[in-house]
């Protein structure tokens, strides 16, 4: 994706089955746990660089003593910050010529030695950059079973019903946030499930010194998680700590983001993302586990780990996002996945460059862009076996043994066309400056290209506002004097807003609907436009579920191929002498490389929850009245 977008956070939870007396003698140090938890935020930096945090509650301290430690940062290395910040006190102790290593030491006077984790890493997709926004955040109470520590890779698009409910409830909520909202939401539940047992053990004759323990021991995580999240409307991750030492993870019943975990008799781990878990504990991707949509994963402060239904599954909408671009490209499955997307993109790339081998070649950009071109090229060369063949067969046996070679030889032309040197601040004030400095961020390769004789095919993940594409690919391209530029996107057309994680909330962001936009205009059917304005504002009061996508209209009237050909017109620099052409992946073949992750909302307008379609009509509003907002 070469326009830089923000998206998913990453969540990381370690559980320790065992003491920590047990870590130090088997693998040479009681911070076994803690290394981990570093290791699996580290392999999922790329899903938040906006903060990070990470939080640790022991369970076994005396009265008195802090049990729950919490660190965040939104330094520019958060995790390297937060971890240092964590360290600092260890090298104090050495230096006072306390034993740091020894395990009973670090467990009374260290507060990050303990056995249950969580870590967090943000990508902001709403509210300031500062650690008012950064998880995780916390629910405090002198009861240890009160206590919450919750993070998550969320975004809920009815915050407003759950922060009037709150309101509904006597609560004085301190943010307008769905982070707020859902801590609170949790944690007004988790208030009455220690409300009930208290009762219960009171009226059975227990004193106050015996309940705490039994509530501990009792306390039903799944009715809680039940109750909160009844009414939310959203994709989420969600990975929760009681300060008495249960933990869990919760998923949304569409399955929209995700959540996966590992556990033996030593530990239990999640992570949003298979591979991370496979590389910091060197598992094979059978033994990591997907925790369904619905479920929750939730381990008891003794030990007891199960998967509970929390929510019942609707029909899995995963977020495809994660396919094409977001997670880690060393999954197996998305791996051959990204391939697949590449190849299913040769007949349409052939014939846009009208079979032409010899004079075509082929490149990527970004480098996330790789694995569908690896997916391409080998598309290409499976055609080229059938134009061998070919090439043989009407010679009828008259080739000589050098033309043979020559024809079987033959090979897709690919190269290293672009590649980006340094990450240039552009925060010149001029636009004019500005827009100069965004067209070096790449360099290119000379030599490679005949002079207005190839054709130039650079395959992105995705186009979605098209911005660094007209600003700086194409007029980089362009210099190399080809005679046609086609950018192919192994990602259907991106035209509607994402309300699940993702920074994709405006509708005038994307190219797409621009180009829709500008096709209604110049084929005299402007009047649309103002027919949806009033369709959508005429059920904007409605309740969500009764709720209309009409933005699907503004396409209705045009093939996805007219709609692509426009792009390629508003994305042409005005100084670029070669032929553009937008080639985009289509939802079918999405759905054939990718068939176990149907979400495909951003493409389609189908939003797998009802506060989807209020969010796309509440975009299309705020895009006719020029307002600069989120809408939701």
């Amino acid at each position: 994706m070469s326009d830089q977008i923000k998206h998913e956070c990453g969540i990381a939870l370690i559980r320790l089955l065992k003491p920590l007396s047990y870590y130090h003698k088997k693998y040479g140090t009681w911070k076994y746990g803690l290394n981990k938890l570093y290791l699996l935020m580290e392999k999922q930096h790329n899903r938040g660089q906006d903060g990070a945090g990470i939080c640790c509650v022991k369970s076994e301290l005396d009265p008195g003593n802090p049990y729950i430690s919490r660190f965040r940062s939104v330094e520019p290395n958060p995790i390297k910050d937060v971890f240092d910040k964590v360290n600092k006190p260890l090298k104090k102790a050495k230096r006072n010529n306390f034993d740091i290593n020894d395990p009973e030491w670090a467990e009374n006077n260290f507060p990050f030695a303990g056995t249950l984790y969580l870590g967090h890493l943000r990508y902001g997709t709403f509210g300031k950059n500062s650690i008012d926004f950064t998880h995780p955040v916390m629910r405090q109470n002198n009861w240890k079973s009160r206590n919450l520590v919750l993070a998550g890779n969320f975004n809920l698009t009815n915050t407003d019903e759950l922060f009037n409910v709150l309101l509904n409830l006597g609560q004085h909520p301190k943010a307008y946030t769905d982070t707020v909202t859902a801590l609170e939401k949790v944690g007004h539940f988790l208030d009455e499930e220690n409300q009930l047992l208290f009762r219960k053990y009171k009226n059975e004759g227990y004193d106050n010194n015996e309940i705490s323990p039994l509530i501990e021991q009792n306390l039903d995580i799944q009715n809680i998680l039940e109750r909160a999240s009844k009414d939310w409307d959203g994709g989420y991750a969600m990975a929760g700590l009681v300060g008495h030492g249960d933990a869990f993870v919760v998923r949304d019943p569409w399955g929209i983001r995700p959540a996966h975990y590992y556990a033996d008799d030593e530990i239990v781990v999640v992570a949003s993302e298979r591979p991370v878990i496979q590389t910091v504990m060197n598992l094979q991707e059978d033994d990591v586990q997907e925790i369904g949509p619905g479920e929750g994963l939730i381990i008891k402060k003794n030990g007891k780990i199960s998967r509970e239904m929390i929510r019942v599954p609707h029909k899995r909408k995963s977020c495809s996002f994660e396919r094409i671009y977001f997670s880690r490209g060393s999954d197996k499955a998305i791996y051959q996945e990204r391939k697949q997307l590449g190849r299913l993109l040769t007949p349409i790339v052939l014939e846009a460059v009208d079979y032409d081998y010899e004079n075509t070649v082929f490149s990527y950009i970004p480098n996330t862009a790789e694995t569908a071109f690896y997916g391409l090229v080998d598309g290409v060369r499976n055609h080229l076996v059938d134009w061998k063949i070919d090439q043989i067969q009407k010679k009828n046996g008259s080739l000589s043994d050098k033309d043979i070679k020559r024809i079987l030889s033959f090979e897709p032309r690919v190269e290293k066309i672009a590649i980006k040197d340094v990450k240039l601040r552009t925060f010149i004030a001029d636009d004019a400056s500005r827009d100069d400095l965004v067209a070096h961020v790449y360099d290119v390769t000379y030599g490679v290209i005949q002079k207005d004789k190839d054709t130039l095919v650079i395959i992105d993940d995705s186009i979605v506002r098209g911005t660094t594409l007209k600003k700086s690919i194409l007029k980089i391209l362009d210099r190399l004097k080809p005679k046609k530029i086609i950018v192919v996107s192994s990602a259907p057309q991106i035209r509607y807003p994402d309300c699940y994680g993702i920074d994709m909330a405006r509708l005038d962001k994307f190219i797409a609907f621009n180009a829709a936009i500008e096709l209604l205009k110049d084929n005299g059917k402007e009047s649309l436009i103002q027919q949806v304005y009033k369709k959508c504002k005429e059920q904007e009061n409605l309740p969500k579920e009764e709720m209309v996508n009409y933005v699907r209209e503004i396409y209705k009237p045009f093939t996805a191929e007219e709609v692509s050909a426009k792009i390629a017109e508003l994305l042409k620099p005005e100084d670029c002498n070669a032929e553009v052409e937008i080639v985009y992946q289509s939802i079918e073949n999405l759905h054939k490389a990718c068939p176990n992750d149907l979400g495909d909302w951003y493409f389609t307008g189908n939003y797998p929850t009802p506060g989807g379609n209020r969010v796309v009509n509440g975009s299309f509003i705020n895009y006719i009245e020029g307002k600069d907002a989120r809408a939701y």
